[in-house]
């Protein structure tokens, strides 16, 4: 298995995007969560003025590895921040660094644009992925808790 190579994803990578969104929806027993489409992530990747961003690792010429990311806010800090939305690599890649490179890619453009900080969200059940992000530096937010609002309650707020 060679190094990974980790790379901006562009137009055409979306199949493989997706192909991996699906690979983490099952892996978190959510496998019938994902509605994304090729079209509709390569609109929000790729089209003008996108806001989400995506990384690729490539290994041995294929995709094994993704990082999908965009930029948020902190009032506190009043500096953009990174938020990982999902990261996933190939359960047969894992183990070979291609993790760890999606990261470093991240940790460059979060330095490249004045970002305070990366978040995320874990699985409370994920304890390999925690040990992971521990070993990164990553520490688990004491006191917070996410939230959502979708569905019927989204819908609801316009009214």
């Amino acid at each position: 298995m060679t190094d990974p190579i980790v790379r901006r994803a562009r137009p055409g990578d979306e199949h493989d995007i997706l192909r991996l969104i699906h690979a983490l929806a099952t892996y978190e027993r959510a496998p019938d969560a994902v509605d994304a489409t090729p079209e509709g992530l390569a609109a929000l990747l790729f089209g003008e003025g996108a806001k989400v961003f995506a990384h690729v690792a490539e290994q041995d010429g294929r995709v094994v590895g993704i990082a999908v990311w965009f930029f948020n806010f902190s009032t506190w800090t009043g500096r953009h921040g990174l938020y990982l939305e999902d990261l996933f690599v190939d359960p047969d890649a894992r183990g070979g660094g291609v993790a760890r490179a999606l990261f470093q890619a991240l940790g460059r453009e979060a330095q490249a644009h004045d970002c305070a900080r990366i978040d995320w969200g874990v699985l409370d059940w994920n304890e390999l992925a925690k040990g992971f992000y521990r070993k990164l530096g990553g520490r688990h937010m004491e006191g917070w808790e996410p939230w959502r609002i979708d569905g019927d309650a989204l819908a609801a707020l316009k009214e």
